[in-house]
C-alpha cells in the first residue's frame, strides 16, 4: 500500500476512472485502503460505498468490469486517477460514461469529446446483443445464424463500399463503410477480439 495517499477523516480517498485508450474520463467513487489493496492486487477496480458501508467491485453483476492499466495520484496525495480498460459501459443508467448531462440537464453526445467513442458504445452494445440475445434484434440474428452469415455480410458490405466509391459519392461511401464497420465490430465481438486490441496493432505500425 503507497504510504504517500492521504486518506480523508473517513478512510476514504476520490478515485477518478479514465478511459485509458480515449482519455475520456468514466466516473468517480471512493476508495479505502481495502479495496484500493484489492484493486492492485486483482486488477480490476474495487470501490467502497459509502451509502451501503461496503466494498464493491465494479462490473461483479453487470459484467461491465474495468481492468486497470494505471493507477496515479495528484501533487497532494489526496486524489486517485485510475486509467482502465471498460468492458461495457461505466455507467449504470447505461452510458459509456457518467458524465453524459451538461448543467443545464440536457444529454450530451456521449461521443462528442471524442468522436472514437462512438465506436466503443457500439462494441459495448454489439456486445450486450450476443450475451442477452433479445428477439426483434438484428444482432441477435446474426449470432444466431453463426459465423458464416456473419462473414457473407463483411463480405457484401465491402463491396457495397467499392461500388460506392467508384461511383465517386461521398454520401453514398459514408453509408456504406457505416454499414461495413458496423458488421466488422460484429466480426470482432464473435471472435473476442476486443476495439483495443485493434488500437494497440495500429499504435505498433505507427
Amino acid at each position: 500500500m503507497p504510504l504517500q495517499i492521504k486518506f480523508d477523516e473517513k478512510g476514504l480517498v476520490p478515485a477518478i476512472v479514465q478511459d485509458s485508450s480515449s482519455g475520456q474520463v468514466l466516473m468517480m467513487a471512493y476508495m479505502n485502503e481495502e479495496s484500493l489493496a484489492k484493486t492492485i492486487e486483482s486488477g480490476y477496480t474495487w470501490f467502497f460505498s459509502r451509502s451501503r458501508q461496503k466494498l464493491w467491485m465494479k462490473g461483479e453483476t453487470s459484467g461491465n468490469t474495468q481492468q486497470v492499466e494505471q493507477i496515479l495520484y495528484d501533487c497532494d496525495e489526496d486524489t486517485l486517477l485510475v486509467k482502465v480498460k471498460q468492458k461495457g459501459a461505466a455507467c449504470h443508467t447505461g452510458n459509456y460514461s457518467c458524465f453524459y448531462r451538461s448543467l443545464d440537464g440536457t444529454a450530451q453526445d456521449s461521443a462528442a469529446a471524442d468522436d472514437s467513442n462512438i465506436l466503443k458504445e457500439l462494441y459495448s452494445i454489439i456486445a450486450s446483443r450476443q450475451k442477452g440475445m433479445p428477439e426483434g434484434s438484428y444482432t441477435s440474428y446474426l449470432f444466431r445464424e453463426g459465423i458464416d452469415k456473419i462473414l457473407k455480410k463483411v463480405g457484401e458490405e465491402s463491396a457495397e463500399v467499392i461500388i460506392a466509391a467508384k461511383n465517386r459519392s461521398k454520401e453514398e461511401v459514408v453509408y456504406e463503410t457505416s454499414d461495413l464497420i458496423y458488421h466488422l465490430l460484429v466480426m470482432m465481438v464473435e471472435q473476442g477480439v476486443d476495439l483495443s486490441d485493434i488500437y494497440k496493432e495500429l499504435r505498433s505500425r505507427r
